[in-house]
């Protein structure tokens, strides 16, 4: 893969894992900013890798905790306490597979979002 694939494969991920981001904070917070929703997404994404190398070799509880990690991050970034959190997690997740399985459905992409763990 070429140095611009690479960047395109990037830009695109954030930007469905930004978008993904954006609706759960809309649907749940009412928090309408999308610039805002960029950055949860991109630092979000560092959040969950980092908390990922240094724990992730721990059996079923490193990914586990890097996405607690990373919940708790989204916890900071939007108002409305954990329970919000969770909420716009599950919206963003939800968000994100719709988005790709369009996306999939003629072959434009594969899984994979930066910002949303596990996708």
């Amino acid at each position: 893969m070429s140095l611009i694939d690479s960047l395109v494969v990037f830009a695109v991920s954030l930007a469905i894992g930004t978008l993904g981001i954006y609706t759960g904070a809309k649907l749940v917070t009412g928090e309408d900013d999308f610039s805002y929703a960029l950055l949860t997404a991109l630092i979000g994404g560092l959040v969950w890798s980092i908390a990922g190398f240094f724990l992730g070799w721990i059996p079923l509880l490193g990914p586990l905790l890097a996405f607690l990690i990373w919940l708790g991050f989204i916890n900071a970034r939007y108002e409305g306490g954990l329970f919000s959190a969770i909420l716009i997690s599950v919206i963003a997740w939800f968000t994100v597979i719709i988005i790709f399985y369009i996306l999939g459905a003629f072959n434009l992409a594969s899984f994979g979002a930066i910002g949303i763990p596990g996708i």
